[in-house]
């Protein structure tokens, strides 16, 4: 009786071992809710009908991107390491060679028992982007390389089975929503199906069909129907799992074959926000209309104030999104401008953040977020929560525009002025400071109409602003000391919204990417 039951037991051990293994399964070819919800379907005609960017994220403007994953290990050049590693005469080829062996001996899977992420800690990293003023936090869950950075039953691997044998992703999540912050995630699955093909070329790992870390190896950004499902199904497991607020991805899936299947990924992922009772945004950078999502620019900027939300998507390092040996940071000056610029024509900035390998956020990033969130506690009530007036700002000096364009810091004047408002307040941010005042050129007595002026004071100033109205703008004196660094807020307050009676300047024309 006992030799029964003990094989019994063993038998429905193996079984439950079976069952903890299997491959959930996403039915692709719907897009209803897990609870039948069905309101939206993939097109782009029934989804502008019925979406509308949540109050949520037009209100947050400021939220933090998290580049990190096996590509840390080697720390060299930027986190296309895993593909230029196998380009041949490219710098990182022959950095991996010299340092790591020959790709045959040691290829990009062998990184990730390295990736240990041992002093990782999801808490601590929530705390630090709620003091830098964010108020959304997105990791990427899985890049172009193929390793998901959660616990994934469609990709084996992943940093739960190994690597840092944790679901970041997860603890991400927990974190970032006990400190009140939103929770959102992006995406770069398409690419991999592309990214290691130049490991097809010479004796590697890569040309071992059963790793399956390595996609597809197509030709450059080329996709099938089989592959379209494929990443569809991951992306379904993604929403099913984690519930994200925000769900970001690059630029390939505007590609041909793609393109149904991100429709249906859309309709699915808005049909499960009307369950969760929460809106939800999607992050793509071209090839879609700007109506049904938010038009993202990487590393760049709008020229011109937006008629829908957008988002600048760019990294706190010149030289990559993830940590590399030797980064050179931008300033919390350069950011906190382009932060301004961008909110005035109705963006937000996505600003990234590159952590160590084994999960410490280096003191440079850190001082450089908390120089942003002091900036924000003096000034936030000019960014949060407003909107943007009929014209940006005014001023001398011409801002990059543009993808791949905001390396260089702007050299801003007290002239260059951007504004926002809530309501009957103008808010005036000048983005330098001088001793003589200023002159807002576009608040003349044309503009303001029979709006007329309550009160004015610099966010962060409890010293007396002399003011005056006159034929060319408003004339505004700055207080004798500074409240902040980096740029000033004038807050106006009006009786009515000013300028009502003008035509408003915002476009609905979007860069292509790359440009």
């Amino acid at each position: 009786m006992k030799k029964r039951i003990s094989v019994t037991m063993i038998g429905l051990l193996l079984l439950l071992s079976c069952q903890s293994t299997k491959k959930e399964f996403y039915n692709i070819d719907s897009v209803a809710s897990p609870k039948g919800t069905d309101l939206f379907q993939p097109n782009w005609d029934n989804i502008a009908e019925y979406y509308q960017f949540p109050e949520w994220y037009v209100d947050a403007k400021f939220g933090i991107f998290i580049h990190w994953g096996v590509f840390t290990v080697p720390a060299f050049d930027n986190e296309w390491y895993s593909r230029n590693m196998y380009q041949k005469d490219h710098k990182v080829y022959k950095h991996h060679i010299e340092t790591w062996g020959p790709h045959d001996k040691f290829g990009y899977k062998d990184f990730i028992p390295l990736f240990k992420a041992e002093q990782f800690n999801a808490q601590q990293w929530a705390e630090l982007f709620k003091k830098s003023g964010a108020k959304y936090v997105v990791p990427v869950a899985e890049h172009h390389d193929g390793f998901s950075m959660y616990n994934s039953s469609l990709n084996e691997w992943n940093a739960v089975k190994m690597g840092p044998k944790k679901d970041v992703i997860g603890l991400l999540k927990n974190a970032v929503e006990k400190e009140g912050l939103i929770f959102g995630l992006s995406s770069h699955r398409a690419e991999n199906a592309w990214f290691f093909n130049g490991g097809m070329e010479f004796a590697s790992d890569v040309q071992d069909m059963d790793i399956s870390l390595y996609g597809r190896r197509y030709d450059d950004q080329s996709y099938t129907e089989d592959f379209a499902r494929e990443w569809l199904t991951h992306a379904y497991e993604l929403v099913n799992k984690y519930e994200p607020k925000l769900f970001y991805f690059d630029w390939t899936v505007n590609n041909p074959v793609l393109m149904p299947y991100f429709n249906k990924f859309m309709a699915y992922y808005y049909n499960n926000a009307i369950d969760w009772g929460q809106g939800v945004v999607v992050n793509t950078k071209q090839g879609y209309p700007t109506n049904i999502h938010v038009w993202d620019v990487e590393r760049g900027k709008s020229g011109k104030m937006m008629q829908f939300p957008w988002q600048t998507d760019t990294s706190i390092g010149k030289r990559s999104w993830s940590h590399i040996e030797g980064e050179e940071y931008k300033t919390p000056q350069q950011i906190v401008h382009d932060l301004v610029d961008i909110v005035s024509k109705n963006g937000n900035l996505l600003l990234n953040i590159g952590p160590r390998a084994d999960g410490i956020i280096p003191d440079e990033q850190k001082n450089i977020l908390l120089s942003i969130g002091e900036w924000l506690k003096v000034n936030g009530e000019a960014i949060y929560g407003t909107r943007p007036w009929k014209k940006f700002g005014e001023g001398e000096t011409e801002p990059a525009k543009g993808s791949f364009s905001d390396n260089e810091a702007t050299p801003y004047t007290a002239r260059d002025i951007r504004f926002t408002t809530k309501g009957n307040v103008f808010y005036a941010v000048v983005l330098d400071w001088d001793d003589e005042g200023v002159l807002i050129k576009s608040l003349n007595q044309e503009t303001m109409g029979d709006a007329v002026i309550v009160d004015i004071n610099l966010l962060g100033s409890d010293e007396r602003i002399n003011w005056e109205t006159t034929d060319m703008g408003l004339k505004i004196s700055f207080p004798e000391n500074k409240p902040c660094k980096y740029a000033y807020s004038f807050k106006i307050t009006f009786d009515k919204k000013v300028g009502e009676h003008l035509e408003s300047e915002a476009v609905n024309e979007v860069m292509k990417h790359g440009a």
